[in-house]
């Protein structure tokens, strides 16, 4: 399974967002369309969840990481992981979206978040020094 994810980052803290009837949160993206491009797919899935315009360009890969896939046994997830350096609009949760979270090393124990983001980027930028 191919999916895209975008890193918002706003005061120090992460964008995390919970679909609706689901525990874990994971941060902004999505499965890829048949043609499409990562950053087709995220820009396109940032739209769809959480109502904001991203062109192409203002994303930044931040890498590329493999995951066994959340309650999907025997799947691998590679997930292409960008760096959201510009958007135009306001964060709003979309109907599919239970709710935003905005994360940090305080309060990133406090919730579920997807493997990936919570043993691989999360401690990654906390050691940049990008989320407090």
């Amino acid at each position: 399974m191919h999916k895209s994810a975008g890193i918002i980052i706003k005061d120090g803290s992460l964008l995390v967002l919970r679909s609706k009837g689901k525990d874990t949160f994971y941060a902004p993206g999505g499965k890829l369309d048949s043609g499409e491009t990562s950053e087709q797919a995220l820009c396109r899935e940032l739209q769809e969840e959480v109502s904001i315009a991203v062109k192409e360009d203002a994303l930044t890969l931040f890498g590329r990481f493999e995951a066994p896939a959340h309650d999907k046994d025997g799947i691998t997830l590679v997930m292409d992981v960008f760096f959201v350096n510009d958007y135009s609009g306001e964060v709003v949760a979309s109907n599919e979206i239970e709710e935003c979270q905005w994360v940090d090393s305080s309060n990133v124990d406090d919730i579920a978040i997807s493997t990936i983001f919570r043993n691989e980027v999360f401690p990654n930028l906390v050691e940049q020094g990008l989320v407090k």
